[in-house]
């Protein structure tokens, strides 16, 4: 029996006969799937690189890839050994909340579903207009974007709600088929020796720091997000003391490995000299017109239905990251507990799986209703307040371990525990501050001229990092002077089993 049954009270005497424990077999490579899918690789090549390399440092973006890898290795360090000390799913607030305090892991709790909810939402918004764009383009009716995006949440909600299994095959087979895709397009581009000779001129220091690095770091690390989800799945998975650290290093190396090599094959696809004024022209389009210069027509066709199950294996991803993090804030009276309960036949949390999905339905209605553009306001504003959300997350975390070991000394390896989360640490600090910094741009201000309307946007989109977790905070202090009892297991009720 879990400890949660123990006190029904505490939980609005839900029935005992209901399980709140997930359980399942999944390996490495379910969960890689799982979280890779999450950051949308073809989604990012398509989008995300293009912009990076016309907003941010032009052809030296690649690299900057390679460095996001590197600062985010490193706070994994310390984030696998947090989860072999802590057996509990709940990531970021769980392991915020043990080493910085209770108020601060709820703090980390509410900012963690604005972060991914933003992000899901942001790309709910890209798909339903990439699907009207598409059908129109086929002869078919001009359905507004927002009911396709309605469409899409509620696929999305049927197999969440269902076994956590049909989620990983559905996301498997659509992540394999991408990122081949992708590869494909990458063999010819050096196997045709690229426009002007295959160099490694992107990765030249010079190239590096050229432009605006800052601007270019910022889209670099937005295309990570989600893999550090690995530990949320830690009730479902095989042998999770080696399989959620094993995860996690695979899924960052691998996002790594394939976003560095994709963007310098767009480089390589129209030459050092040439890719930025192809990516002017409309950089949306960058990865199909090199498609269709490299691959032929069919190529292209291809690609372009596999950007589409690309962003919807992220949607997907979001919302089995989004309904585990509400079930485990469930599980430690953040959030109602019936947000905890586990589906008996499916396994999954089918309850929080539906709260999620009306979630994103009533905010794709009320971006219609305001009338934001899908993508220059709805994709774009939302993916930056998830991108700075995250960066703040991760340097929260990495400040946890330090304290949490050197506070107990559960484990004594210097690397693991010190010098590996230090550095994640001021890397994602550093980072954090760049983003905020050109939140502007992220958000529309591309020329840098300052518009009022920007400002604005600006203002109240960073505002949410810091007043969504400080309402948790508050909602931490409120429990311990209400309630001792459960503030005190705040924590311990992350564990399912007693």
């Amino acid at each position: 029996m879990s400890s949660i049954t123990k006190d029904p009270a505490s939980l609005g005497a839900l029935p005992a006969q209901h399980q709140r424990t997930m359980r399942g077999s999944l390996g490495v490579t379910a969960i890689v799937f799982m979280v890779v899918a999450a950051a949308a690789p073809l989604t990012v090549v398509g989008g995300a690189a293009p912009l990076g390399m016309l907003l941010g440092n032009g052809v030296g973006f690649p690299a900057l890839y390679a460095v996001s890898a590197v600062v985010l290795l490193l706070f994994s360090v310390g984030l696998a050994a947090m989860t072999r000390h802590l057996p509990r799913p709940g990531a970021f607030f769980t392991f915020v909340g043990h080493g910085l305090g209770r108020p601060a892991g709820a703090g980390a709790a509410t900012l963690a579903l604005l972060t991914y909810t933003t992000i899901q939402v942001s790309v709910h918004g890209y798909i339903g207009y990439l699907l009207g764009v598409t059908v129109t383009g086929l002869g078919g009716p001009d359905v507004p974007w927002y009911l396709w995006s309605l469409a899409v949440v509620a696929l999305v909600g049927v197999l969440g709600y269902r076994h956590i299994d049909l989620s990983s095959k559905v996301l498997g087979v659509l992540l394999v088929a991408e990122v081949g895709i992708v590869l494909v397009l990458v063999a010819a581009i050096v196997f045709r020796g690229g426009a002007d000779g295959l160099s490694l001129t992107p990765f030249e220091p010079s190239q590096v720091v050229s432009g605006s690095p800052g601007v270019g770091l910022m889209f670099a690390i937005a295309a990570f997000i989600g893999f550090e989800a690995t530990a949320v799945f830690r009730d479902e998975a095989k042998d999770p003391e080696r399989t959620i650290p094993r995860a996690t290093y695979a899924a960052v190396i691998g996002i790594g490995v394939f976003y560095t090599l994709a963007s310098w094959g767009l480089v390589m696809a129209w030459g050092p000299d040439g890719v930025l004024a192809e990516a002017a022209k409309d950089p949306g389009s960058l990865i199909l017109t090199t498609a269709a210069r490299y691959i032929g027509s069919a190529g292209t066709a291809v690609l372009n239905v596999l950007l589409l199950t690309s962003m919807f294996a992220c949607v997907l991803s979001f919302h089995n990251v989004i309904t585990r993090y509400q079930h485990a804030m469930a599980n430690a009276a953040l959030l109602p507990g019936r947000l905890g309960l586990v589906h008996r036949k499916h396994a999954s949390p089918h309850t929080s799986s539906v709260v999620q999905t009306v979630t994103a339905a009533v905010l794709m209605v009320l971006f219609a209703v305001l009338g934001l553009d899908p993508v220059l306001q709805v994709f774009s504003w939302f993916a930056g307040v998830a991108t700075l959300g995250v960066a703040v997350l991760m340097a929260a975390t990495s400040l946890a371990v330090v304290v949490y070991f050197r506070r107990n000394g559960a484990d004594r390896r210097v690397w693991n525990t010190i010098v590996a989360p230090v550095l994640g640490f001021v890397g994602l600090i550093a980072s954090a501050v760049l983003i905020w910094a050109n939140f502007p741009t992220l958000v529309g201000d591309v020329d840098g001229a300052g518009n009022t309307v920007f400002g604005v946007v600006s203002v109240v989109l960073t505002g949410l990092v810091v007043v969504v977790p400080a309402v948790g905070v508050v909602q931490a202090v409120l429990l311990r002077r209400r309630r001792r009892d459960r503030y005190e297991q705040m924590l311990d009720r992350l564990a399912a089993e007693s």
